[in-house]
């Protein structure tokens, strides 16, 4: 049977990730989907959280090495981002605010893999927030980096890690398909057994 729109969005908001014992909803719910509401408008209070999520997120050393350019849709850093993204994450432009995570890297090979695991854990605390607020976030890799170290005069020692979509979710009846047929791929991770080793690497910890 064919879902329709409202149910489909039911669906894909109450699925969640199966798994061992209960973790928080926020986390289980958390999904990167790619149908945005290209009519619904980001607030000043729910933009302010996500990123607000995200600067407190852990910061090795102290050196809190994490930036974002925002864009709201609609103002000029929104579309200038837009332009750096790969085609096939154009969906994104249907979003309500483009957020560019950037990483200084510092001066050397250590502090540079921090700064980047500093990123990674902001990226992870702005989702949250959003799932938590109604929203949906889907973080990209696929965007033109070099483009946008000219386009917003990034210095040097600066990299540009991700582009983190947020925005509200769209009806699936209005969807492309190709959008309709990835989104319908369903969520997975790997079982503990091949991720999280006890006594020796790739033995599975006795859970």
């Amino acid at each position: 049977m064919v879902k329709n729109g409202d149910e489909r969005r039911r669906e894909e908001q109450t699925a969640k990730a199966q798994t061992r014992v209960p973790i928080h909803p926020d986390l289980a719910a958390r999904w990167s989907p790619r149908m945005f509401d290209d009519a619904a408008q980001l607030t000043t209070e729910q933009l302010t959280a996500v990123l607000e999520a995200a600067r407190w997120a852990a910061t090795w050393g102290h050196r809190q090495p994490v930036r974002f350019l925002v864009g709201l849709r609609g103002d000029e850093t929104f579309a200038a981002i837009s332009e750096l993204l790969k085609r096939g994450n154009s969906y994104a432009k249907a979003a309500g605010a483009l957020v560019l995570v950037c990483a200084d890297e510092g001066e050397d090979e250590r502090t540079a893999r921090y700064a980047a695991v500093d990123s990674g854990a902001a990226i992870a605390q702005l989702t949250i927030e959003a799932v938590s607020r109604r929203l949906i976030a889907h973080p990209m890799a696929g965007f033109n980096a070099d483009g946008a170290r000219e386009t917003f005069g990034i210095p040097e020692g600066v990299r540009p890690i991700a582009v983190v979509a947020v925005g509200s979710l769209g009806d699936y009846d209005n969807a492309p398909q190709e959008i309709v047929e990835r989104d319908a791929q369903g969520r997975g991770r790997l079982p503990l057994e091949e991720v999280a080793f006890g006594s020796g690497w790739g033995q599975p910890l006795p859970l």
